[in-house]
């Protein structure tokens, strides 16, 4: 699949969110991305602008492109219940953000790449697929050989890493104890205004 590989501190910038977890390495975050200056921060921002900014937002946050983020939208049109909600839960059961929930990586794009490289197994088996959707009761596990990675060990001994509830883990396994719920979910995020943009 396709993925965005340009450089990522402009689209934070844009949005003036740490979009890619990039901490005190993300300079000039309140400075939007441009070679002319801060131009129209003195402009309200109009509906349309305020629901096409959160779209991106949250597009570029979970590492997906346009296609791919409007068949989720598609998907979540589709379900019973609050869109928002359902929009919000397809993205938290990608098997790349999985991993990043379970604390395997530090970011979304390292856990990305973990699953791209055959790093990542559920029940048991490989799967190389950023988009799987993992279900409830499945275990999600790294291979022998990455554990011994200098770096994902390092990710590992991170004490600070905050499990979400709808997760287990137990050393290098992880468990999908239940779906991920919106109060699960703790990034500023406006979901109504994603499902008003592609409701127009």
């Amino acid at each position: 699949m396709a993925r965005y590989t340009g450089p990522k501190d402009k689209l934070s910038r844009r949005e003036g969110v740490d979009l890619f977890g990039k901490g005190a390495k993300l300079t000039r975050l309140n400075i939007p991305p441009g070679v002319h200056g801060p131009k129209g921060l003195t402009k309200s921002q109009s509906q349309f602008g305020r629901q096409l900014r959160e779209k991106q937002k949250v597009k570029r946050m979970y590492g997906l492109m346009e296609k791919q983020f409007k068949k989720y939208v598609e998907k979540a049109l589709k379900s019973k219940g609050n869109t928002g909600e359902a929009l919000l839960v397809e993205l938290e059961r990608r098997l790349d953000n999985v991993v990043y929930r379970l604390g395997f990586a530090n970011t979304r794009a390292m856990a990305r790449q973990l699953v791209s490289h055959r790093h990542i197994e559920v029940n048991g088996k490989r799967v190389n697929i950023a988009s799987y959707q993992a279900k409830i009761g499945d275990l999600v596990s790294l291979v022998a050989k990455a554990v011994n990675n200098v770096n994902i060990k390092k990710v590992l001994d991170n004490e600070d890493h905050t499990l979400p509830p709808w997760l287990e883990r137990k050393a290098t396994v992880g468990k999908i104890l239940r779906l991920p719920v919106r109060e699960d979910i703790k990034e500023d995020v406006s979901e109504s205004d994603i499902v008003e943009f592609y409701s127009r």
